[in-house]
């Protein structure tokens, strides 16, 4: 492990010497994963892209490698989709989650590379590091942090964060 890595524990999470509330899947920490079992999958995933909603977050806020969420942006999770677990536009025949949400969750989306590039149908599709609900309240198998410490992570990761989830 590096400083530069996002460490997630039993403990919240470790990131360049500090420690971080954060929040994971509603079933905890998983060497399983699979589609839809709400699990947060143990391991090490790169850190390979940002996403913000643009009329809620400055452009300047962010570093410049952060890429807008437009209005027809999805992600398939549908694993029949030939695109599942990658971004995809409307119209999209299959399933999918939209990526700007009428509420704050997306707001800010750090893409981790689970199951990508080349996804296995049904190992799970989109473990983001994005804004929790509340303290304590999990996610659907993500990595969630207040909005503040999000902007304060996204701020100074590097080419070579990781996230590291520990069983």
């Amino acid at each position: 492990m590096k400083s530069a890595d996002i460490v997630v524990t039993r403990m919240g999470a470790r990131f360049m010497g500090r420690m971080f509330p954060c929040t994971i899947g509603r079933t905890g920490v998983t060497t399983r994963k699979r589609e839809g079992d709400g699990g947060t999958p143990a391991g090490t995933h790169k850190i390979v892209g940002m996403l913000y909603r643009p009329d809620r977050i400055a452009r300047t806020a962010l570093p410049d490698w952060a890429v807008p969420i437009g209005l027809g942006d999805f992600w398939s999770e549908d694993p029949d989709d030939p695109d599942y677990n990658l971004m995809v536009s409307t119209p999209h025949r299959f399933g999918h989650e939209c990526l700007r949400r009428a509420d704050p969750l997306y707001d800010l989306i750090l893409i981790t590379n689970w199951n990508w590039p080349y996804a296995v149908p049904g190992k799970g599709s989109a473990i983001f590091v994005h804004r929790w609900r509340r303290p304590g309240y999990p996610t659907a198998g993500c990595v969630g942090f207040a909005p503040g410490d999000l902007l304060w992570i996204a701020n100074r990761i590097r080419h070579e964060t990781r996230l590291i989830v520990q069983a």
